[in-house]
């Protein structure tokens, strides 16, 4: 499959990490962190290594975004854990995590005709208004993804919960439009 130029772009995903959370303490602990009530319900961190955003929450969820993998995600939430437990706020030991959404980009190194493709693949699993968005958005139930398929033959997977759901997704859009001889 590398020979597409699979890559994740973004990884959300969310935790508890606390019953509650204290976010105007948070605030003035940590250094960057942005809360402002009036226009967000949560508090935005950043963190740079890895890479990552933070939504925290009164209720102790968290919401972790911009991650490029799943193994980051972990990092950068045990990292908050550790940063938290560090100004005084106790956090639940071993938080679930949820992958929410992993958003992928792939090239089929191909120049596509969107509209034969739109003929092709049916018109109840796609969209494809041109005069409103230059890409074809295809719906895809196994695995659940939505790819967006655009003219130059770059791909972006969007809805997946894992990596692999992203290959797939791919794979799958690669496989019609070869057997449409549209690739």
């Amino acid at each position: 499959m590398s020979e597409y130029n699979i890559k994740i772009e973004n990884v959300v995903a969310s935790t508890k990490l606390a019953e509650e959370f204290d976010l105007i303490k948070i605030e003035a602990e940590f250094e960057g962190a942005e809360y402002n009530k009036q226009k967000f319900p949560g508090l935005v961190y950043r963190v740079t290594d890895p890479k990552a955003a933070f939504l925290v929450f009164t209720s102790g969820k968290v919401v972790c975004t911009g991650a490029k993998n799943v193994a980051d995600v972990h990092i950068v939430i045990g990292n908050m854990a550790k940063k938290l437990n560090g100004i005084g706020i106790e956090t639940i030991a071993d938080p679930e995590i949820t992958v929410q959404n992993i958003v992928a980009s792939a090239d089929l190194h191909a120049t596509l005709n969107l509209n034969a493709i739109a003929i092709g693949l049916g018109l109840e699993n796609i969209e494809y208004e041109p005069e409103q968005f230059p890409g074809l958005v295809y719906r895809i139930a196994d695995p659940k993804v939505v790819v967006l398929i655009f003219s130059s033959g770059k791909l972006v997977v969007t809805g997946g919960k894992s990596p692999a759901h992203c290959d797939q997704g791919v794979e799958v859009v690669r496989q019609q439009l070869d057997n449409m001889g549209l690739l």
